[in-house]
């Protein structure tokens, strides 16, 4: 059975209310994975994938990084959190940072086994994160978005696993270039995978502006999904 349960936690200036899932069919302690959302906030979308992971054997933390689980009512109010969190790039490590650092407490989870996944905007929160030289396993962006910050780390320490579709319009072929000589430089072990037909948003059927070129992909929803789990599976299961 999944249990679910709120999270309270803070970055020392902010508190944020993120959830819990895990699956009490399994022994602890267990490799934990934090998910950052996309940027409309922490909603079903991420919780339902949440508890898919968590029906593999992981501990979630689903992670709220505008604070106080606030969720945008609309495109204009998602896109105003958003901008306000690109322009304080700091602020937004610091508070994924936060989010890594309370599943690593958590009782029942390995610290020395955690990775992260992210999807859109959430995708760039897990990026940052492993730029700040953090230590955990393995990141995992979703149709992310790559320009990186001011102020990066020489060194990345997860493993990298980029799902991307091709014809992303937020992430056109020359950031994919840039973001894999930012990782060739800085991390001994990355990966992309690239779909082609696919734009941006392809994992979520609720989330689609095709005009935008944010179109949903059942296809590279499963393919991209089988990468992760592959991965986590060689990152994650061993000591």
């Amino acid at each position: 059975m999944i249990m679910i349960q709120p999270c309270r936690y803070t970055d020392g200036h902010d508190s944020f209310l993120g959830k819990l899932f895990c699956d009490d069919r399994y022994a602890a302690p267990r490799a934990g994975i934090l998910i950052a959302h996309a940027f409309g906030g922490l909603g079903s979308f991420e919780e339902e994938r949440a508890k898919e992971l968590a029906a593999e054997g992981y501990i979630v933390l689903a992670a709220d990084y505008y604070g106080d689980g606030k969720r945008a009512t609309d495109s204009n109010e998602a896109n105003a959190l958003m901008t306000e969190l690109n322009a304080n790039r700091d602020v937004f490590a610091r508070r994924m940072i936060a989010a890594l650092d309370e599943l690593k407490r958590q009782d029942n989870v390995d610290p020395n086994r955690v990775g992260a996944i992210g999807f859109c905007l959430g995708g760039k929160a897990i990026l940052d994160l492993a730029r700040t030289g953090q230590e955990f396993r393995a990141a995992v962006s979703f149709h992310g978005v790559y320009d990186p910050p001011a102020n990066t780390t020489s060194r990345i320490v997860p493993s990298i696993l980029i799902l991307h579709g091709w014809d992303d319009p937020l992430s056109r072929p020359d950031s994919v270039l840039a973001l894999a000589a930012e990782l060739t430089a800085k991390c001994d072990d990355w990966q992309l995978a690239a779909f082609g037909h696919t734009g941006h948003s392809y994992t979520n059927p609720a989330a689609q502006m095709p005009e935008q070129g944010m179109f949903y992909s059942q296809l590279a929803t499963e393919r991209s999904w089988k990468a992760m789990l592959a991965f986590f599976q060689e990152t994650l299961t061993h000591d």
